[in-house]
């Protein structure tokens, strides 16, 4: 009755304080769920150390006996944007050339995880945590602080941002999952688990008149003039808007020998609703949806005192339009004066997204108990940027969310205290990564190319109490 009081109390606290998380790491999903993971580069799917099944395999749970994880983690990303080489008709001397660095470099990322078992072969349980999120808050006089040209009527003659908006140009995107967990042993070998996987994000962007705006394309006198967006007034600026969705989560756990074990989790796409503040931005008028992810592991103990483990996570970004539809898409059919049409506007069908390609993500972790009390960990975990060096335009507005890290490597280790208690704490680095592409603003008359550029660290530390 005491530990049902405890779960009831501290879900949705924890829920309270993950509101305001940020991670990037394999896209802008986790490197990994629960601190041992982390310390292992995020290799979990046949692993069943701690209570954030419903991120990892909800068929680990039944594995893990009475037991309350609780952690937190200091994530601090380094984000950088540039453009060079910029000569079009709005830029022929290059003064919309520049680079800037983000602000805000440091965030906490908590993670809550609980789990009763119901007998020996049934446990139910809830995973809270973090899926993903983007952030940047870059200051309002980047481009070398070149006024906004004719086509951001608002922000003309004031210092621009790197997409031609007046002010600061920033994006806060966060996804909290709270994944009830159930979970049953079909055999003493074998077994399977589900969670609802209920969804929570928050979002505002500011920056970006120049896509909310009536723009005229050829300066003063006549001139076609017309809008990017669907819904004007819906695409910037309109502060934080929430949205809230559904998926579930599947998961089978296995012992196929003493020495290995195998698991496979797979999650639906989240199925949010919309954003209606940003309905003039985000495709299929403010749909932001999580991709449906799934994922395969083996662990291997390769001595008595040292467990080997690799997983595979394939992350399908290209299911959700507002991530994958071209960057392009809305400014394409500029060329020769026009203005986009249904439904290649912003927050139509076909409006422009980010132009990520689904990722798939390589995960491989080692686990060496030194010592009765003290178990240590490394990990490396890899996967190729959603967003790639380019002769297309699939850069520009990635400079709101940069999220092209690609290499991890990871540290972790764990105490069993005197009162049998756990602490676990892991440490994460990203290296720096860039890429490059032609900028989508030729086709504002401006041009060049962009670099982004990004770099990761973290470090957490969990308690862990077995009842």
């Amino acid at each position: 009755m005491k530990a049902s009081r405890k779960i009831f109390y501290l879900t949705p606290l924890c829920a309270l304080l993950a509101a305001g998380s940020v991670h990037a790491t394999n896209g802008y999903f986790a490197h990994g769920y629960g601190m041992t993971a982390k310390g292992m580069g995020g290799a979990s799917t046949a692993m069943t150390k701690d209570t954030f099944g419903g991120a990892n395999n909800p068929a680990s749970m039944v594995w893990v006996g009475d037991r309350m994880d609780i952690g937190v983690d200091l994530f601090s990303p380094r984000r950088s944007v540039s453009r060079q080489g910029s000569n079009g008709p709005f830029s022929p001397t290059g003064q919309y050339n520049g680079s800037v660095d983000s602000d805000s470099n440091y965030f906490l990322v908590p993670e809550f995880g609980y789990n009763k078992m119901l007998g020996s072969n049934m446990s139910v349980g809830v995973s809270v945590y973090g899926n993903g999120g983007m952030n940047t808050n870059y200051n309002g006089t980047q481009a070398g602080g070149a006024g906004a040209p004719s086509f951001a009527p608002s922000c003309a003659g004031a210092p621009s941002n790197m997409l031609f908006g007046c002010g600061k140009l920033g994006v806060d995107l966060m996804q909290l999952i709270v994944a009830p967990t159930f979970a049953y042993k079909i055999n003493a070998n074998h077994s399977v688990g589900i969670s609802p996987l209920l969804g929570y994000q928050r979002f505002k962007v500011d920056g970006l008149q120049a896509f909310d705006e009536t723009l005229d394309m050829d300066g003063p006198g006549p001139a076609p003039a017309g809008r990017f967006t669907s819904s004007q007034g819906n695409t910037t600026n309109r502060g934080y808007d929430s949205s809230t969705g559904w998926g579930v989560r599947i998961g089978w756990f296995g012992k196929v020998s003493d020495a290995v074990t195998l698991g496979a989790a797979y999650s639906t796409k989240m199925r949010m609703s919309a954003f209606d503040k940003y309905k003039g931005l985000f495709a299929e008028g403010g749909d932001f949806d999580i991709p449906e992810n799934y994922n395969i592991g083996i662990a291997v103990k390769a001595t008595p005192k040292t467990t080997l483990a690799f997983d595979i996570q394939q992350i399908n970004y290209s299911n959700v339009k507002s991530i994958a539809n071209g960057v392009s898409n809305s400014l394409a059919s500029m060329a020769g004066g026009t203005f986009p049409v249904a439904p290649n506007r912003l927050g139509e069908s076909n409006g422009s997204g980010f132009g990520w390609r689904d990722q798939t993500v390589f995960k491989l972790g080692v686990e060496h108990e030194y010592s009765q009390n003290l178990t240590l960990r490394a990990g490396y975990n890899y996967g190729k940027s959603p967003v790639r060096n380019s002769t297309i335009d699939d850069v520009t507005f990635n400079i709101l969310a940069p999220g092209v890290v690609e290499k991890h490597l990871t540290l972790g280790a764990t105490w069993i205290l005197a009162s049998k208690d756990e602490l676990t704490v892991s440490y994460m680095h990203a290296f720096s990564n860039s890429v490059t592409g032609p900028s989508v603003t030729r086709l504002l008359g401006v041009g060049g190319t962009e670099t982004l550029k990004m770099s990761q660290n973290a470090l957490g530390v969990a308690y862990s109490k077995k009842f």
